[in-house]
């Protein structure tokens, strides 16, 4: 069944949130003259005011090779940040599928394996084995939730004294990930750039891209094999005030050559995934500007 192969196709995304871990990281026009003075603050933290709750929002869309979606997955989940003990929590998990372009998504089945999910934020130990232990093995779009906050949050805040204006900075090149039981992730070149500012939230915000592409990857997992090529990008605003995340978009294309257990014939493999991660206050207040 599509809906089950996609489950186990998908793990590859966010690998470069891992990757980068240990390495601890609407632009609005500007003058000329005001853009040459730009500088980003050196040293200072993220300013944890009190919990603050994130939507984090993922559609998967599986096309064949003309390009038609034949079928399509979201998958929603809570996260917080800024607890005591500077933890983090997820919760309202839920994963809702369909087949076609244009069926409405039905209610979203939740994953109460993951609720109240705590762990520091941060946390380098999201690539032992032991992390996900109370998960079941094919939860794989639900570890792909945690890894891409990691990366999401590392890119925003942890490259400011790096980064400089419309200057890439190449923060990861040929670097293999081994997934334990999983498979191997293959890094080419992770690059972040300051793009510009924007507002967002009322906040005045820096502007960071974040581009990878042409990776290899290689899956076994569940039966299934996969070997194929990982591209993404995306933006994230991160308040200059706060260093918080404002907003963040993830894109990304996987495509390749799937097998299934006890099938000799590979399949070819296109999915692609679109995600927002946005503050709940903002999102019901009406969104950015």
């Amino acid at each position: 069944m599509i809906s089950r192969m996609i489950l186990h196709s998908v793990l590859i995304w966010a690998t470069y949130g891992l990757t980068v871990q240990p390495l601890l990281a609407q632009s609005t026009s500007v003058p000329t003259s005001t853009a040459q003075t730009w500088d980003l603050p050196r040293g200072t933290i993220v300013k944890d005011a009190g919990p603050r709750t994130y939507r984090f929002t993922v559609d998967y869309d599986t096309a064949n090779r003309t390009g038609d979606v034949v079928h399509r997955q979201r998958v929603t989940g809570d996260y917080t940040r800024g607890l005591a003990n500077g933890e983090v929590e997820w919760k309202n998990v839920g994963i809702a599928e369909v087949d076609g372009a244009t069926v409405p998504f039905p209610a979203a089945q939740k994953r109460d394996f993951i609720e109240g999910f705590h762990y520091p934020v941060g946390s380098p130990d999201t690539m032992k084995p032991d992390f996900f232990k109370s998960f079941p093995p094919t939860a794989v779009q639900e570890r792909n939730l945690i890894w891409d906050t990691s990366m999401m949050e590392s890119f925003g805040q942890s490259f400011f004294d790096q980064l400089k204006l419309n200057v890439p900075l190449h923060i990861s090149a040929n670097q293999d990930v081994n997934m334990p039981g999983v498979g191997t992730f293959h890094s080419r070149d992770m690059v972040l750039e300051w793009v510009g500012r924007s507002e967002r939230n009322g906040q005045d915000c820096v502007l960071i891209d974040y581009r990878a592409f042409f990776n290899p990857v290689e899956i076994a997992n569940g039966g299934v094999t996969i070997q194929g090529r990982s591209d993404f990008w995306g933006e994230i605003w991160v308040s200059l005030a706060t260093k918080q995340i404002e907003y963040a978009t993830i894109y990304e294309e996987v495509s390749g050559e799937m097998k299934l257990l006890g099938r000799d014939t590979p399949q070819l493999l296109s999915v692609f995934r679109i995600g927002t991660l946005e503050p709940l206050s903002a999102k019901n207040s009406g969104g950015a500007r």
